[in-house]
């Protein structure tokens, strides 16, 4: 027998794939990555319990459900219902694909208000298309039985019955099966994240046509939005300044302070109009004096222009942030 096992790589995913591995049943790891998040918890915690992993980019379709989730968003802009349907569908669909026998989660009911609760569980699992299909080891003994426990294939009395936000139980599985190096349970989802989200928001709100690049872009900077209604970025530090530069296309402007240490500012898709603001900003945020004027590059792929200018104001700053 063999399942597929979706894997974050946190304390609940890990223990799940331990427990039906007790049951000689072998397991592969499914993770997923799109902008919003990524596969690193994931490799590395299978990569300590030596669980084969597959991981899938489903970007286009996640990108398609967050447009419209039929369940809508949780406090962020985080569709949790859906997503997680969404993942069961793409993982049932890899189930049949291999030839697996059913799926695992490492959900726990109740540990999450709403997308953990009996009725959410159950119509995700419904929606998904492979209700009959879905595990959930940890809490199994509280939820109806799958087709593999129904057939004799899965020891039901050897799954748990956890329910709840604590985390006693699990620490001291995971003592049992000498699992001692953890993520903590903080999710690794920039959409349950109120400043991410806000910049998710007011980006879906003002651009027609969004490009994968435009999502992570939201990751670094300060972002503005200026009166042409062109988006500005600023590197807050040397991560930031070097991530921006790395995603910077043929079609965008960049600021450069000259004579001073300064970010990196970042128009996308940016017009003439855009600069200079921009390059207020860039001068802004460099370490030249705000009480002088001071020359900034503009540049793109196919000319460059100079722009002497002085700091961008408090209040333009704070009324143009996003």
């Amino acid at each position: 027998m063999k399942t597929i096992a979706l894997f974050s790589g946190g304390l609940d995913s890990i223990l799940a794939v331990k427990l039906i591995q007790k049951q000689n049943i072998n397991v592969t790891g499914l993770t997923f990555t799109t902008p919003f998040f990524n596969d690193s918890k994931a490799r590395e915690a299978a990569g300590q319990i030596q669980l084969p992993l597959i991981v899938q980019d489903i970007t286009e379709e996640h990108l398609y459900m967050l447009k419209s989730p039929r369940y809508g968003y949780g406090k962020c802009m985080n569709p949790c219902i859906d997503c997680h349907t969404l993942m069961l569908k793409i993982a049932g669909e890899k189930m049949k694909e291999i030839g697996a026998d059913f799926l695992i989660t490492g959900e726990v009911l109740g540990q999450r208000p709403m997308s953990q609760t009996k009725q959410s569980l159950y119509l995700v699992a419904k929606n998904s298309g492979y209700a009959d299909s879905i595990l959930r080891p940890l809490s199994a003994q509280l939820l109806d039985p799958i087709k593999a426990e129904r057939e004799g294939k899965l020891d039901r009395t050897q799954l748990l019955s956890i329910s709840g936000r604590g985390r006693k139980e699990q620490m001291h599985l995971a003592q049992e099966f000498g699992i001692h190096h953890y993520p903590p349970p903080a999710g690794g989802c920039l959409l349950t994240d109120p400043e991410f989200s806000r910049r998710l928001r007011e980006l879906m709100n003002n651009t027609n046509e969004c490009q994968i690049r435009d999502y992570h872009l939201l990751k670094f900077g300060r972002h503005f939005r200026d009166a042409s209604g062109s988006k500005i970025i600023v590197g807050r530090n040397k991560a930031d300044n070097d991530a921006l530069r790395n995603l910077t296309g043929d079609e965008d402007w960049t600021c450069i302070v000259a004579g001073y240490p300064g970010p990196y500012v970042l128009v996308p898709y940016g017009t003439s109009y855009a600069l200079p603001f921009a390059a207020a900003l860039s001068v802004r945020y460099s370490d030249a004096p705000n009480n002088i004027q001071v020359e900034v590059t503009c540049r793109n792929r196919r000319e460059t222009t100079r722009l002497l200018c002085s700091s961008a104001t408090p209040e333009e700053c704070a009324h143009h942030m996003i």
